[in-house]
């Protein structure tokens, strides 16, 4: 890193905890580059609940995140002797989750004497899109969508957004959740109807394309669940691909078209993609297409950081502290944190 007086100063070591909710995950970066990346999934252990169970949760994030700061400093080549600045997910999220990564992260760093940042998920998800592009942050309209959150906001720079819209109910990747227990798909349902909905045909069902024309940002998926679950029994023999392909479809032209008009709307010429649900291959492609079409440049954040990940935390944690931003050892966790107060 070249400071302003052009001194030649060594990037940062950061090591990053993310833990809000079922993923137990650990990153170092040097700066604003990634060195190393792990994460313990919980799929298996929830997969018979049908969902995430928060104290199942919490107790394997206890049991995991050691061996995983172990493994990421390994793979980093470096010591924990070494990270000059320690991270962690203050929320949103599982309280008792969030608990976890939290306070192993603050122990670290008041027992080295070193800064603690504490990073909000949602911000996390929202920059991963130009995490690794050596433009850094630009202008754009950002759309975040996941289990737990489905948002607009338009990005200014760093530390500078504005809140277009959010889901009034359900946020699109709980509902492909809800969805996916209806028609008797494994957890966690999101994937899964991808999977089987590249079979299926995508007009099969008109289903409901709920505040398509509401004419503001907000979102809505209830109804688009609601309508499933009453044609299911009407169904003599119904065909999951089918039913799958006009379910995601219904998502995906919602998710889509808003977000372009509001760029459209904005003069914004940056579209970026985030969280869980941009890994479903036909959002990812109807985004490529339609944004080409409207003359706006698409970045959407690579898989390995579309679902939840430290990554994403440890590089809103470079960003900060390049600022001279950090965080007080009394912040606690806050499981509804918001992007925007």
């Amino acid at each position: 890193m070249t400071q302003p007086d052009g001194t030649v100063v060594a990037a940062p070591v950061i090591l990053a905890l993310e833990t809000s909710c079922d993923e137990s995950a650990v990153a170092v970066l040097r700066g604003t580059e990634l060195v190393a990346s792990e994460v313990a999934s919980q799929i298996s252990l929830h997969e018979a609940y049908g969902g995430v169970v928060p104290e199942v949760a919490s107790r394997n994030h206890l049991r995991v995140l050691q061996p995983l700061v172990d493994a990421a400093l390994e793979r980093a080549g470096t010591a924990l002797s070494l990270v000059d600045v320690f991270a962690a997910t203050r929320g949103p999220g599982l309280a008792s989750s969030l608990m976890i990564g939290a306070s192993m992260a603050k122990g670290l760093a008041l027992g080295r004497g070193k800064p603690f940042l504490a990073i909000n998920h949602i911000e996390g998800h929202l920059l991963s899109p130009f995490f690794g592009r050596p433009e850094g942050i630009r202008p754009a309209i950002a759309l975040v969508v996941s289990g737990g959150h489905t948002l607009l906001v338009e990005i200014e720079d760093f530390g500078k957004y504005r809140l277009l819209g959010q889901t009034q109910d359900d946020a699109a990747g709980e509902a492909f959740d809800k969805v996916g227990k209806l028609l008797g798909l494994p957890y966690p349902g999101g994937p899964n109807i991808d999977l089987v909905a590249r079979s299926g045909n995508p007009h099969s069902h008109s289903f409901p394309r709920s505040m398509m024309s509401s004419g503001d940002d907000a979102f809505s998926f209830s109804g688009l669940k609601t309508a499933v679950r009453y044609l299911l029994p009407k169904l003599e023999d119904p065909n999951t691909a089918d039913l799958c392909a006009s379910f995601q479809e219904a998502i995906v032209d919602v998710l889509v078209s808003k977000t372009i008009r509001a760029a459209r709307r904005t003069g914004r010429k940056i579209v970026a993609v985030s969280g869980g649900v941009s890994c479903n291959s036909r959002l990812r492609a109807r985004f490529e297409s339609e944004c080409a079409a409207a003359g706006l440049e698409l970045l959407l954040a690579e898989p390995a950081l579309c679902t939840d990940n430290a990554a994403m935390i440890g590089y809103v944690a470079a960003l900060r502290f390049a600022r001279n931003q950090g965080s007080e050892f009394s912040v606690d966790i806050d499981p509804n944190l918001r992007l925007v107060a």
